[in-house]
């Protein structure tokens, strides 16, 4: 059984939770709800109600997100190669 990157996870978490904290509670049991009710397919919801998910996606940061991920996984210097053989 392979060893987890326990300081990669780690680090996963504190961005992930860093950003999730920057949501008031109010907001991110409204971000729950549309993405519940969506069914994590946005051309589920209404007009309205997609510009409100878009809204506190961008307030959540997604793209920081990534970035910050990225960062960690370069850090850990564990990148799959693929074969191409």
């Amino acid at each position: 059984m392979k060893e987890l990157p326990w300081p990669a996870i780690l680090g996963a978490l504190l961005a992930v939770g860093r950003r999730w904290r920057a949501l008031s509670e109010k907001e991110r049991s409204h971000l729950l709800r549309l993405v519940r009710e969506s069914g994590v397919r946005p051309d589920r919801l209404s007009a309205k109600q997609r510009r409100e998910l878009r809204r506190l996606l961008i307030k959540l940061d997604i793209r920081g997100m990534t970035a910050d991920l990225a960062r960690l996984t370069r850090a850990t210097g564990k990148r799959r190669r693929w074969r191409t053989s």
